[in-house]
């Protein structure tokens, strides 16, 4: 079996509600096998399934959305490709990028990086008050993105963030499903 298909297998067993696909480096029809066997995945988990950047690939394989970064497709023709249906997400890194979200039709904004994360090439986080000023001012539920771990989880969390997206916490963990498991009891735990 493929480490990603172990990964995603063990992350879905320790509890994440979530899996994102983010590949880069496949061609086009493998990325569209990979979303459609994590789609299976995801739905036998009932969890959701988004996928990173590809609008084409998010529809072809029945996700239950898109998430796209500032330097993607602007967020309406992405609308246009997924239609009213499939949720669309955008990374944010200031305000007013996430007031911006808000106005182009954004269902939900990544917020972040909150610190240095290797994963997205960050050197420097923009730390937890990013999220408590943007969830103060946007209108639309924000996920804490970059550099989430164990520790910073719950601060994201009570800063107004509604979720946090892992990658290399959980993904580069030795024990994926472990990881999985801490992380929900972490964030389970009252501020």
């Amino acid at each position: 079996m493929n480490p990603w298909r172990r990964t995603a297998e063990a992350l879905l067993a320790g509890g994440v509600d979530a899996l994102q696909l983010r590949e880069k480096h496949l061609t086009d029809s493998e990325l569209l096998r990979r979303a459609r066997l994590l789609r299976q995945m995801t739905t036998e988990a009932d969890a959701l399934f988004i996928v990173n950047d590809r609008p084409d690939i998010a529809v072809l394989s029945g996700a239950d959305g898109v998430h796209l970064g500032q330097d993607d497709l602007p967020a309406r023709a992405a609308r246009r490709i997924v239609g009213p249906d499939l949720v669309l997400g955008l990374s944010t890194h200031t305000v007013q990028q996430a007031e911006d979200a808000v106005e182009a039709g954004a269902d939900y904004i990544g917020v972040g990086p909150v610190a240095a994360t290797e994963t997205r090439g960050y050197a420097e986080g923009k730390g937890i008050e990013l999220v408590r000023r943007v969830c103060s001012r946007a209108r639309l539920p924000a996920v804490a993105i970059g550099g989430i771990t164990e520790q910073n989880a719950r601060a994201a969390l009570d800063a107004g963030a509604s979720g946090v997206a892992l990658c290399s916490a959980l993904c580069g963990a030795e024990d994926p499903e472990l990881a999985a498991r801490r992380l929900r009891a972490a964030i389970s735990r009252s501020g």
